[in-house]
């Protein structure tokens, strides 16, 4: 008998197994953390809808979502595919507003532009070419 070709049929084996196992894991994590949701957290749809828990719905499986104030919407429980976790506040700026001195080590671009850095950008391209006959700034034609 050919060893070599039990061995490829023993480590592909294996390898099925092992990412079968993954896999399952996996859905166990999911379910699990599907029957955990609660009203009051915040999460987000497979679809890419954020919102947050206002009434979940045991017997149906229904989760209704309140994505903006007023707006709510019913989804299935298997749609929900991961929670939102709060933004962080952020500590760089002091009492009185100002940037600290972190920031500007670290070129906080969004505090240190000015006005002068605002691109004058087009409505249309045809500002962007040069049309026949046009002349350059040195008086020669552009062609």
């Amino acid at each position: 008998m050919d060893f070599s070709l039990i061995l490829i049929l023993a480590l592909a084996a294996g390898a099925m197994f092992l990412m079968t196992n993954r896999s399952r894991k996996a859905q166990k994590e999911a379910a699990a953390f599907r029957t955990n949701l609660a009203p009051g957290q915040e999460v987000m749809t497979g679809s890419g809808l954020f919102g947050t828990i206002v009434d979940v719905d045991e017997e149906k499986d229904i989760i209704t979502i309140e994505s903006t104030p007023g707006t709510q919407t019913r989804w299935l429980r298997a749609a929900i595919a991961k929670l939102v976790e709060p933004p962080v506040e952020d500590d760089s700026t002091d009492e009185q507003g100002e940037s600290t001195e972190e920031d500007a080590v670290h070129g906080d671009a969004a505090r240190t532009s000015s006005v002068d850095d605002v691109l004058d950008v087009p409505d249309d391209l045809s500002g962007l070419t040069d049309k026949p006959g046009d002349k350059r700034d040195d008086g020669t034609d552009s062609k």
